[in-house]
C-alpha cells in the first residue's frame, strides 16, 4: 500500500502562487507515476500534471506554462508549483500514485483563488 499526505493548499489572490506537496510512504518502490488531479464543484476530476518514475512530465493544456510538477526522491515527495493562478484554478487538488494494478489517492487539499 501507499499512503499520500498532501499539504500547501489555501486562499490566494489571482496572479499569486502556491506550492502543493505530496509526501508518499509505504510501497513507494512500486510507483510508476505520480500526479496531481483537481475537482471543482460540479465538475469531473481532471488531470493537472503527472510525473513518471523516469522523470517524464505532462500537463493539462490549461496549466501549461503556469504549473510545474517536480519531485524530491530523497524525501519521497512530489510538488506542484502553481504560478499565475486564476479563479478557474479553484478546486480540491488530489495527489495520485499510480502503480501497475492500482492507484492511490490523497485526501485532497483545497485551493481557492480570489479575483
Amino acid at each position: 500500500q501507499v499512503q499520500l499526505v498532501e499539504s500547501g493548499g489555501g486562499l490566494v489572490q489571482a496572479g499569486g502562487s502556491l506550492r502543493l506537496s505530496c509526501a508518499a510512504s509505504g510501497s513507494i518502490f512500486s510507483i510508476n507515476a505520480m500526479g496531481w488531479y483537481r475537482q471543482a464543484p460540479g465538475k469531473q476530476r481532471e488531470l493537472v500534471a503527472r510525473i513518471t518514475s523516469g522523470g517524464g512530465t505532462n500537463y493539462a493544456d490549461s496549466v501549461k506554462g503556469r504549473f510545474t510538477i517536480s519531485r524530491d526522491n530523497a524525501k519521497n515527495t512530489v510538488y506542484l508549483h502553481m504560478n499565475s493562478l486564476n479563479p478557474e484554478d479553484t478546486a480540491v487538488y488530489y495527489c495520485n500514485a499510480n502503480l501497475i494494478t492500482i492507484a492511490y489517492w490523497g485526501q485532497g487539499t483545497q485551493v481557492t483563488v480570489s479575483s
